[in-house]
């Protein structure tokens, strides 16, 4: 306040989050600006004194201005107050889209973003709204061919985004406001990374000229940007309308070249809205595939001819080539290991397609081994390697064949192109079938894993239900464990995993996107109690965008597995892994969802074919359990292998 002057204007938010601030005009001003107001916050000014002095009405003061608005007008003069919001006149939007020139539009910044989404094929953008980024809303309300899934919280709208383009392939579209926003999404961002998953977040900011000064605006975080960039390889800020197109275009481009994975785009709050003339958006030209280093195909194939025991290991880079992969196991009588993101990449049912037990046999065993798309993790940590093994890596990122050990060859690419060219070099080679061979070991391996009875006969029950083309999302808990092991797979893309990051929680609202992009199929989504509840608020997103997801929850009233560690390892001294829980058959049903209780895997069995014909709403089936035999003698192995 300025000593002496009169009157006091108050300029305050239409929410009491946003700014507030007390100003005064002095005498001697005509005229009063209020600046530096984020454009989207709805301004109201009030006089404080219904008595001013008698010398005030020789002040000529008649109107008072706010600047930082898509437009600077009177909102109200001396001695009148200001309309409440309901009551303020309507005025009719800018509209989104003006001609100005051949192949040249006047377009906002969020209505630029929007028609370049489109134009890359996003039909569907999930998210939480908030005032950051309230003229994109504004934009995909006006917009064709796009539909907007709105959450109950921002982890909620990035793990279905992540979901429904693990289900698909395809690239999928998330908004968060930024701070908190970007926070609570970014755990399924850093999944998102880790799983080579095409998700674009557009994730607000505040004003433009403030980004960066730690002034203290709304959401504001010190260097969101550099955030940002430790966990996605492209990101970027979208500072004029005519550069969301291109950043648009080049976000896509990264996410599909090189390592696929995540990208970012930001925008502030005084950007989203601002209009300028943007040239034409099209659809982007198909990429020209990547050339392929035909030298390296033919060394490539050589070795793997005179292998005398070939082993595959194939990765999530390995789903969009199972017909390769699977053509060329039986070319080579080789065993095809998956495990997590390569499960499905070869059907389960051919006696050649084995997980972590049986293929760590093999791998020790093995005179060479071809790893497709995949990290090769377990193997090369884990299991061990000597001079006795060759291998040979195809992977989209060149950098990572050597991040553990140079290999005998290496092929960069695209997985499908490049088998198909060793399917073609070594398409007269003939070895004797080891199909029985394989059925007796698998055998032998099933006679270890039947220690887990528990889990297998829950599994036998999901599987007997669960069509073939049917997409079963794992989760971290028991039964999440030991299906990585044992449920059988028949095709790709219908086993989504969570990949190195393993995070708890996950799973619900991955399978509420990935059930959303595939309503052609069912979608069963398993999780324990402690994991479901870190999403189950998105049961409401369920019933209001009728989603028919099946979830079946496994109840042991605890943290499971932190509990046996407990138990086993530190002499029983349990702490913090004991759960108190709601009903969770009442809890769903409060949403609207079915819900029903069962003890068995049969009673499981029919819950899932009740649930399975429901095509409008989802269903949570729960089933109380006890403590579980443990799977991890099955997957943290000794080496076979070389030497420490």
């Amino acid at each position: 306040m300025l000593d002496g002057a009169w009157p006091a204007i108050i300029a305050e938010a239409s929410e009491p989050t946003d700014i507030a601030t007390s100003v005064a005009i002095p005498a001697t001003m005509r005229t009063f600006l209020i600046t530096g107001i984020p454009h989207c916050c709805c301004f109201y000014v009030s006089m404080l004194s219904r008595q001013p002095p008698a010398t005030s009405s020789n002040l000529g003061i008649r109107q008072i201005r706010v600047t930082g608005l898509d437009s600077v007008r009177p909102i109200c003069t001396l001695g009148r107050r200001m309309p409440l919001r309901a009551q303020m006149p309507k005025t009719k939007p800018p509209a989104s889209k003006k001609s100005t020139a051949q192949g040249v539009n006047r377009m906002t910044t969020a209505g630029a973003t929007v028609a370049a989404l489109t134009a890359h094929g996003i039909d569907t953008i999930y998210a939480l709204p908030g005032v950051h980024n309230d003229h994109l809303f504004d934009a995909l309300f006006k917009a064709d061919g796009i539909r907007t899934v709105h959450t109950r919280h921002e982890q909620g709208a990035a793990y279905m985004a992540l979901g429904a383009a693990l289900a698909t392939g395809k690239p999928q579209t998330y908004s968060v406001v930024p701070g908190p926003g970007l926070l609570n999404s970014a755990a399924a961002l850093l999944t998102a990374y880790g799983m080579n998953a095409p998700v674009l977040a557009l994730i607000g900011q505040i004003a433009q000229a403030a980004i960066g000064r730690g002034i203290g605006h709304l959401h504001e975080i010190r260097d969101q940007a550099g955030i940002i960039a430790r966990l996605v390889d492209f990101s970027a800020r979208i500072r004029a309308p005519a550069q969301a197109p291109a950043l648009v275009a080049d976000a896509f481009r990264a996410m599909a070249s090189g390592r696929p994975g995540p990208a970012v785009l930001e925008c502030a709050i005084d950007m989203w809205g601002r209009s300028a003339p943007v040239p034409a958006i099209a659809p982007p030209a198909p990429a020209p595939p990547p050339p392929i280093d035909e030298d390296a195909v033919g060394d490539a194939a050589r070795r793997l001819a005179d292998a005398k025991r070939p082993l595959i290991v194939v990765g999530g880079g390995a789903q969009d080539a199972a017909a390769e992969v699977t053509e060329l196991s039986r070319l080579l009588q080789a065993p095809v290991l998956g495990y997590r993101r390569g499960r499905g990449v070869l059907d389960s049912r051919d006696p050649l397609s084995v997980t972590l037990p049986l293929g760590r046999e093999l791998w020790g065993e093995a005179d060479m081994a071809l790893g497709i798309g995949s990290r090769l993790f377990y193997p090369l940590t884990q299991w061990g390697i000597d001079d006795q093994l060759s291998i040979i890596r195809v992977d989209a990122d060149p950098e990572e064949p050597e991040r553990f050990r140079r290999p005998a060859a290496a092929l960069i690419g695209d997985a499908k192109p490049i088998l198909r060219r060793l399917i073609d070099a070594l398409s007269t080679h003939k070895r004797p079938s080891r199909r029985a061979e394989m059925e007796e070991r698998q055998a032998k391996m099933r006679k270890r894993l039947d220690k887990l009875a528990p889990q297998i006969g829950f599994l036998e029950a999901i599987r007997a239900e669960l069509p073939e083309d049917g997409i079963f999302v794992d989760e971290v808990t028991q039964i999440g464990f030991a299906a990585r092991l044992l449920l059988p797979v028949h095709r790709p893309r219908t086993f989504l995993s969570p990949g190195y990051q393993d995070n708890l929680g996950w799973g619900f609202a991955t399978a509420l996107g990935a059930q959303h992009a595939r309503p052609d199929v069912p979608v069963l989504s398993i999780s324990g109690d402690g994991g479901f509840l870190f999403t189950s608020n998105e049961l409401a997103t369920a019933m209001r965008h009728r989603i028919p997801l099946t979830v079946v929850m496994f109840n042991d009233d605890a943290f499971g597995n932190v509990r046996r560690i407990q138990e086993e390892h530190y002499g029983n001294r349990v702490i913090a892994s004991d759960l108190a829980n709601p009903d969770f058959v009442r809890y769903a049903q409060s949403f609207g969802a079915e819900a029903e209780r069962v003890r068995s895997p049969q009673e499981l069995r029919a819950a899932l074919k009740r649930a399975f014909k429901r095509r409008d709403v989802p269903t949570l089936i729960e089933v109380p359990v006890g403590p579980m035999p443990s799977p991890w003698e099955f997957i943290h192995m000794p080496r076979v292998r070389g030497s420490r």
